[in-house]
């Protein structure tokens, strides 16, 4: 992959990060975290893979 083709990846993985976050916090806001507390679980599941693949793109990125 070429450097822009890895920063792409990385903007889209932010972009999905920011998200999650947005959801996860009215989850939280609404009380919704406590009563779909699966459904919030699996947010938070979006949440760290989006992370840690942001990361390994990174770290790709940085070696190439």
């Amino acid at each position: 992959m070429t450097n822009d083709e890895y920063q792409h990846v990385i903007d889209k993985l932010q972009l999905l990060i920011t998200e999650t976050q947005g959801t996860l916090k009215r989850f939280e806001e609404t009380g919704m975290d406590r009563h779909m507390q699966e459904d919030y679980s699996k947010l938070l599941d979006v949440l760290d893979a989006a992370i840690k693949q942001q990361r390994e793109y990174t770290q790709r990125m940085l070696v190439n």
